[in-house]
């Protein structure tokens, strides 16, 4: 937690990034008691302006604007967070049994990887979601089965430069297993380097389930920025009256600064674990 504090201080990026993502799981958290309604009731009149009963007035079905805001930073954070650690589980196991153990495992490894790579990710998330049917848990799959060769490609290429490191030697000698040198001598090593994929990830997991939700792929039975985008663009008023500022924009606005805090995180923690940042700083 020093350490962490220490660079929070030298890193303003870094500093935004984590109030950002702060203020976002506090709203996430607290989304019961920060919301006034329920954000699928029928609170009010159809298309109110905003006022001091709706802050950001109602949708076309008379659906609290602001409450539909809340309770999208929680399920947008729980997709985020959880896509994210799938993500993480499976390339840094990956990436560290590739690295570690090298021969055969690590070309199948990154055979594997390359094959997912080829993929085009987002229309098969897109196909994957419309089979298996809008829901948050085919979301979470989709993206931790798609984004881990990202993960597992940087966390094999700083083991295979950690693995001929004097302590590793020692420890195998001394007839530690690669379980043992994994968790007590390679992860600690790593912790940066994937503490930075974990923000740059979450912030993709963001834009993804918004995405979704604004395709219709998203978990209908819970409320969504994405699914608050796409509900405001088919109404025609929104072009031509001032509507937008109170239904449109607000959904935009929050995808576009939790997307920017977990970037504000991975850049400002990028120089604790890239040596080159220092050189061209």
């Amino acid at each position: 937690m020093s350490r962490l504090l220490t660079e929070v201080r030298r890193s303003p990026l870094l500093a935004v990034g984590v109030v950002v993502v702060t203020v976002l799981a506090t709203v996430a958290v607290l989304a019961p008691y920060i919301a006034p309604f329920d954000p699928k009731a029928i609170v009010g009149n159809a298309l109110e302006e905003p006022s001091s009963r709706h802050l950001l007035g109602t949708n076309d079905a008379g659906a609290d604007i602001f409450s539909e805001l809340v309770w999208g930073a929680r399920s947008t954070l729980v997709v985020a967070a959880s896509a994210t650690a799938l993500v993480l589980a499976i390339g840094v196991l990956l990436g560290l049994v590739a690295g570690l153990r090298g021969g055969v495992v690590e070309t199948l490894v990154m055979r594997s990887a390359d094959v997912v790579l080829a993929i085009p990710a987002i229309p098969l998330l897109i196909f994957i979601a419309s089979m298996a049917g809008p829901s948050r848990t085919v979301a979470i799959v989709s993206i931790g089965l798609l984004g881990w060769p990202q993960v597992a490609r940087v966390v094999r290429s700083q083991t295979l430069s950690l693995r001929n490191r004097g302590f590793v030697h020692a420890a195998r000698g001394y007839g530690a297993d690669p379980l043992f040198v994994m968790r007590r001598h390679l992860l600690p090593a790593l912790g940066p380097i994937i503490a930075a994929n974990l923000a740059f990830m979450a912030g993709l997991a963001v834009t993804i389930e918004a995405g979704l939700a604004f395709i219709g792929l998203g978990d209908p039975t819970t409320a969504s920025w994405g699914a608050i985008l796409e509900r405001a663009l088919r109404h025609q008023a929104i072009y031509v009256t001032s509507m937008w500022v109170w239904w449109l924009l607000p959904a935009g606005l929050a995808i576009t600064v939790a997307v920017l805090g977990f970037t504000f995180i991975g850049v400002g923690l990028e120089p604790r674990f890239n040596p080159r940042w220092t050189r061209f700083a």
